[in-house]
């Protein structure tokens, strides 16, 4: 059909006018009748057995109707291993660890009643650092992981506490070292850092005798949450109801399960159906909700002179934590995209994801890319100085394109990284001599979405010609709600003004795989482009007996019908007779689904796999920055980031993804760092852990570059994730180019640029 115009236009976000009034009821904002309040008693300890919990003073509290413990239901769960208890039962593993619940009348009882329950621990040595964690004769973290079941896309290695050994394996890595003309070899490490989404994590629970779960969750993942309490509760899946409000940010946080199996305990436990709700503190936000996975990476490559990269080896070592949470495939995506976007034909890459004693490390906007990132191209700007080459130009030669094979074997479609590269450069402005102790940088992004995944949707055109879409995306501020409206209004022809998304509600809304991997504007645009088809098809067919023509004579665009050739102001698809009428008439409901039954899996010692990713996500970024040699303080003065997304649907929208990932970036690049003494995380408040303000954005100039992709909605990929990868590297590199230091472990501190320095031996380059 023709273009209404909806794709490539800045539609202002439907769900704009709720948020800036305060109409939009989040999480934190439910009250239900007779609802109680849980607090949650967690280990002091980060590695112990759990000898006796004796919970009988804080039953006698007045006020408390209900104490739980890992004995009410000892079982685990896990989307991609199955190692977790609700409440621990046998050992805790973490400062942190969830031991005990308490649902009262309000939190201050509840609270109460945590300071009278009373743990015998039995303490056991533990395990803090993930390369000690890999040494034989270590304490496991988990003696019986070959008795978890696991996901059949990681590969856990019992007796030791690796849960997750993702291996690349293509050409002869060492031929390749020895043809090599030009060698480096370095290790990169990141910090574990916080998520930092305003609102923390809070869930809703209520349990009916009959066995029907309700829960409110501020998820991600609505109908992962759903599988898995059935799975622990051994229900069928239609007995469990989640509903999904407003939610305050997420950023891979609130993804898959987190605190919703502890308030449905109490739940279980508590007379007369009273629901339930567990909000977490910020201070349980920093070390007991989820954290990104601190890495180490050593990284060798080798060049030759004309500028052709020649091979690869890695090895990325991720601190998962005490629990496996998304750890293993976070692992997976970074191994990957091992290369960066560049041809190399020789890649030898291990990445292993390591259990130690420390807080849970899941999913964090990128899924493992920004680690590897920030030790890529860093490199790559090492082996271009090594041979005397521009760090553009280097990238140039190097830089992937539409055809190529990917480190897993995979044939390329939609490769822009090429003009991103170009555009970043020209736009920076980057041959352009710099002011003394400035410098610009490089950095890039090659990001798979996970595969295969599947999602459905359902549109409704109601009786006055308005549209609801039914799909379980869940919007945690990065505009997808308005993004699916606009393919909804343009594959139907309705004025998007007249669209409307339902939040996610397992009961209402249809499958879908979760909010996570840039997968949403793809994957449930897709099935929401199929069912706006669907019910376009059957809205003609109901018009044709109306307006007495044929189906196939009709076209829609704005909410109005018109006959192919006639001239005339259309007719409203109001005046469309639908719902309960007299004559010819009858409801249009559409239905669409879209998944990849054409993935592959990837070996497990090599790696290699057809189709292991539906689509790639490629860009650049150039940054200038400012290094005072006085005081080590970097200043960012511009950032440009040129992206390739498959086709733009709402250019404002991806500039605002695009600024609040380098504004992110910064953070983690200059600031950001969760310090932990003994498995303590120290700095677990706003205070003490610092993140970007509105004085640390710099300005941003967003640049979109269209590789229409052939299976993408409209040809689009995504932009959720993207930004944030380049950015860190871009500014280490930016920081080298201005005062000839690198620096390699993040974050890039002051007293970091000083010390770095004074070993040069002095301010000047």
């Amino acid at each position: 059909m023709e273009s209404n115009e909806m794709i490539g236009t800045s539609v202002p976000r439907i769900d704009a006018f709720e948020k800036v009034t305060g109409r939009a009821i989040y999480g934190t904002d439910l009250k239900l009748p007779g609802m109680l309040y849980a607090k949650v008693l967690r280990s002091p300890l980060p590695h112990a057995r759990v000898l006796h919990v004796d919970t009988s003073r804080a039953e006698r509290l007045p006020g408390v109707r209900a104490v739980a413990t890992g004995r009410d239901l000892m079982v685990r769960y896990g989307v991609v291993i199955q190692d977790q208890p609700p409440y621990a039962f046998d050992k805790v593993r973490y400062i942190g660890d969830p031991v005990a619940g308490v649902a009262a009348v309000d939190p201050d009882t509840a609270e109460e009643a945590l300071q009278l329950i009373r743990v015998d621990y039995e303490e056991i040595p533990a395990v803090f650092d993930p390369l000690e964690a890999l040494r034989p004769g270590s304490p496991l973290v988990h003696e019986k992981l070959d008795g978890y079941w696991a996901s059949p896309i990681v590969f856990p290695e019992p007796g030791t506490n690796i849960c997750n050994h993702f291996k690349i394996r293509k050409g002869d890595v060492e031929k390749g070292f020895r043809r090599s003309e030009f060698l480096t070899e370095n290790t990169f490490t990141t910090p574990m850092i916080q998520h930092c989404h305003l609102e923390p994590h809070v869930a809703v629970a209520k349990w009916d005798p009959s066995g029907q779960v309700t829960l409110w969750s501020s998820t991600q993942h609505p109908y992962t949450v759903r599988r898995e309490v059935a799975r622990l509760l051994n229900l069928p899946i239609n007995r469990v109801r989640v509903i999904v409000p407003f939610v305050g940010g997420g950023f891979g946080g609130k993804v898959l399960v987190k605190v919703e199996p502890l308030c449905l305990v109490l739940a279980m436990k508590v007379k007369n159906s009273r629901p339930v709700k567990l909000t977490l503190t910020r201070e349980e936000e920093f070390f007991a909700s989820s954290v990104r996975h601190p890495t180490i990476t050593t990284i060798k490559a080798g060049v030759r002179k004309d500028g052709s990269l020649t091979a690869l080896k890695t090895r990325m070592v991720f601190d998962t934590g005490a629990y496996a949470d998304a750890g293993p495939v976070v692992a997976r995506s970074s191994g990957m995209a091992i290369t960066g976007p560049y041809k190399i034909p020789h890649v030898w890459s291990d990445s292993l994801c390591v259990y130690t004693n420390k807080a849970v490390a899941g999913a964090f906007r990128g899924f493992g890319v920004p680690q590897l990132s920030w030790a890529m191209d860093s490199t790559m700007d090492i082996l271009a100085e090594g041979i005397g080459m521009d760090p553009v130009e280097f990238r140039l030669k190097n830089a992937l394109e539409e055809g190529d094979f990917s480190a897993t074997g995979q044939v390329l479609h939609s490769v822009g990284v090429k003009e991103c590269i170009q555009k970043a450069a020209q736009a920076i402005e980057w041959r352009k001599k710099r002011k003394k102790y400035r410098g610009i940088g490089f950095g890039t992004l090659y990001k798979m979405t996970q595969t295969p995944s599947s999602s459905a949707a359902l549109i409704k055109v109601s009786e006055d010609g308005s549209v609801e879409v039914l799909a379980s995306t869940v919007d945690i501020g990065q505009g997808s709600s308005t993004v699916l409206a606009q393919i909804a209004a343009e594959e139907l022809g309705a004025d998007v003004g007249n669209v409307r998304v339902v939040s996610a509600d397992t009961n209402v809304t249809p499958y879908d795989h979760g909010t996570a991997s840039s997968r949403s504007t793809f994957h449930m645009g897709n099935a929401v482009k199929q069912a706006a088809a669907d019910a376009r098809k059957q809205l003609f067919e109901v018009a044709a007996e109306q307006l007495e023509v044929r189906p196939e004579d009709l076209e829609s665009r704005g909410g109005f019908l018109y006959v192919k050739g006639v001239k005339g102001p259309g007719t409203p698809i109001s005046a469309i007779r639908m719902g309960v009428t007299y004559g010819k008439g009858r409801p249009v409901i559409g239905q669409g689904t879209f998944s990849v039954p054409e993935a592959t899996p990837l070996d497990q010692e090599t790696g290699q796999g057809a189709l292991p990713s539906i689509f790639w996500l490629y860009g650049a970024q150039a940054v200038e920055v400012e290094v005072d040699p006085e005081t080590g303080k970097v200043e960012i003065l511009r950032v440009v980031a040129a992206h390739d997304l498959g086709r733009v649907i709402n250019p404002l929208n991806c500039e605002q993804q695009v600024e609040g990932a380098v504004v992110t970036g910064v953070g983690i690049a200059l600031l950001e760092e969760m310090v932990v003494q003994d498995g303590t995380p120290v700095n677990r408040n706003f205070r003490d852990y610092r993140i970007p303000t509105s004085m640390d954005s710099p300005e941003v100039t967003s640049i979109f570059v269209e590789a229409t992709h052939k299976d993408g909605p409209f040809g689009a990929k995504g932009v959720g994730e993207p930004a944030l990868a380049p950015i860190a590297p871009a500014i280490g590199n930016a920081i080298y180019h201005a005062i000839g230091v690198r620096i390699k472990d993040l974050p890039i501190t002051p007293e970091k640029v000083l010390k770095a320095l004074k070993e040069k031996g002095g301010k000047k380059k």
